[in-house]
């Protein structure tokens, strides 16, 4: 573990774990890097470098005012990349995550860059426009921010239940990996955490998307409620030169069980091939 400090001076904390090729995860919204755990575990176990990082305001990052935008994120990444050094990098970034691959790639190409990995992804846009009917509709990103604003620690509490598919009939979600949910939130700072909504929400990635130009591995659950399939995975994957579209029946936003052992199995042979 250790830090590097970014070039308006903020402080940025980062697990890395094993040797090999650097596999390097970006977490989702409001999360941080513990989240990735059991990947960074399973990637070094079988000869790769597991490398996560809490985004700047989540988790032990410093939680500076400023630079609480998806291009100070990317750049953020970009500097943990070459810091370390990495080379032949596989990314991995789920749902705001995989938005900060996508904008790093847009912002700095793919010249470290061998593979990409979206998981439940924002890309490319998930507010409803004119142009991108799939999208949800303002008011639910403005719902969002309230509830962040008014209790965020019983709006994560709640938030868990979508996020995980627990409010769904028979779902069987342990209570423990809901908790966890809800303390990984709690290190967000408030901030952070209210000015990221509109960065997962309404940043356009199409010209990311379509500046890949390395094998790239799309999975998504069909029953995301938190960015649903069709504005996200369907619409990102015909924009992206030769990608593969993984598509899970019935998994949440969030995986767990059967579902995250499916995307681990996926993940492995992806780093393989």
């Amino acid at each position: 573990m250790g830090t590097f400090t970014t070039a308006d001076g903020t402080e940025i904390f980062y697990k890395d774990w094993g040797s090999g090729q650097p596999v390097v995860f970006s977490h989702g919204w409001p999360l941080n890097a513990d989240v990735w755990d059991s990947q960074l575990c399973l990637v070094a176990e079988h000869g790769y470098r597991g490398i996560a990082h809490d985004r700047r305001g989540h988790g032990r990052s410093g939680q500076p005012w400023q630079g609480n935008d998806m291009d100070t994120y990317a750049d953020d990444l970009a500097r943990l990349i070459e810091i370390l050094n990495l080379r032949d990098v596989v990314l991995v970034g789920h749902s705001t995550g995989g938005g900060e691959v996508v904008r790093y790639i847009g912002r700095h190409g793919t010249a470290r860059v061998a593979k990409v990995v979206l998981l439940g992804a924002v890309p490319p846009l998930m507010l409803r426009t004119e142009a991108n009917p799939e999208g949800a509709p303002a008011e639910v990103f403005d719902a969002i921010r309230e509830g962040v604003r008014r209790d965020r620690s019983q709006y994560y509490q709640e938030l868990s239940a979508s996020f995980y598919g627990a409010n769904r009939p028979g779902a069987a979600v342990p209570q423990g990996t809901r908790d966890a949910f809800w303390l990984m939130c709690m290190t967000v700072g408030l901030k952070a955490a209210y000015d990221c909504v509109e960065q997962f929400s309404a940043t356009d990635f199409t010209e990311d998307l379509r500046r890949i130009d390395v094998p790239t591995l799309i999975a998504h659950g069909d029953d995301d409620q938190i960015v649903p399939i069709g504005a996200a995975a369907q619409k990102a994957a015909p924009m992206v030169k030769d990608a593969v579209l993984k598509v899970y029946p019935g998994a949440p936003h969030g995986l767990t069980g059967d579902y995250e052992e499916a995307f681990d199995r996926d993940l492995l042979a992806f780093l393989r091939d």
